[in-house]
């Protein structure tokens, strides 16, 4: 069998690493501490062992300074762990992937394990819009990084900053299945990969397969230096080396695992909701904004919804 090995991060372009996590720290010696931070630095399995789960899972999601400025994303983000069911206890299994220090220190005031990757080769702390090359660059360097997730033996949700969470998913994730993965469109047969799929939500299992898998994917980036990360999944997807290294592929109900493409049609049982389908930041907000507001009125009322119909997208309608 063919093996991809990973590129490295190149450590001398690599102008700052910091994390922070309130859990009780390794003795480490003057020489790591930053002159910038009076955190000390620990390492990315650090905090990926502070964050995880009894099953060794952890919730990732990545943030730049534009989604974590004040009532960006990030707030969204949060409060929906805060309003959700059985989401709270969550929270401290999620780990933010920081893109720039902005972000960093947002995200250290508010939450308990942020990690920052800082290049000084491209700059990430901007909004950046679909498909452009900062745009990919970002996307290509998600892959790289959950990829080394796996290679330390961590399983991992994987989730844009986007995404609603309303309920606890894992017990909607499939029991099998090394790789799973979220949909703009679902059309019923979750081993079908010919399903419209999102790389927003994913859940991956730690194994040599999904190490071997996100290899290959994010090897394949040089054969399509045009695509973004879920393009270059949809072509690479029925490659005989897929079948060859014997990954099992699973994909998500929209039912469960909603978005704007194709909105979950039952609130009773609706676990996330993307803002997919929608290009801009204030779009995103104003939408998002509306879906937290559904589910405020949903959980005050004192009866069991039949029918609901979400009053987002609607800015995200728009061309």
């Amino acid at each position: 069998m063919t093996t991809y090995p990973l590129q490295r991060l190149n450590v001398n372009n690599l102008s700052s690493l910091y994390a922070s996590s309130s859990s009780p720290l390794p003795n480490i010696n003057s020489s790591e501490i930053s002159q910038e931070t009076a955190k000390p630095k620990i390492s990315f399995k650090e905090i990926l062992e502070n964050a995880t789960t009894k099953n060794n899972t952890v919730i990732i999601t990545t943030l730049n300074q534009a989604w974590a400025e004040p009532n960006s994303l990030f707030d969204l983000f949060l409060e929906s762990f805060r309003i959700g069911q059985g989401t709270q206890q969550l929270l401290k299994h999620v780990v933010v992937v920081c893109l720039d220090r902005k972000a960093f220190e947002r995200c250290s005031q508010l939450h308990t394990n942020c990690y920052q990757i800082e290049t000084s080769e491209t700059d990430f702390s901007g909004d950046k819009v679909y498909n452009t090359r900062d745009y990919l660059k970002m996307m290509w360097r998600r892959i790289e990084l959950l990829t080394q997730v796996l290679e330390m033996g961590f399983n991992f949700i994987f989730t844009d900053a986007d995404i609603m969470w309303l309920r606890d998913p894992f017990p909607r994730l499939y029991p099998d299945g090394d790789f799973q993965m979220a949909c703009d469109r679902f059309f019923g047969d979750p081993f079908d990969s010919n399903n419209w799929v999102n790389g927003g939500f994913t859940y991956v299992r730690s194994s040599n397969r999904s190490v071997e898998f996100y290899k290959f994917w994010h090897k394949s980036r040089l054969d399509y230096p045009e695509l973004h990360d879920q393009d270059v999944f949809n072509r690479i997807k029925h490659k005989p080396f897929i079948t060859e290294i014997g990954i099992q592929m699973r994909f998500f109900d929209t039912v469960y695992f909603g978005g704007f493409c194709q909105t979950s049609r039952d609130i009773n049982l609706v676990c996330t909701m993307h803002a997919n389908c929608c290009i801009g930041l204030e779009k995103k907000l104003h939408d998002l904004n509306i879906v937290l507001d559904d589910w405020r009125k949903y959980l005050s009322l004192s009866k069991h919804v039949q029918n609901t119909t979400w009053s987002a997208p609607m800015k995200c309608l728009e061309d």
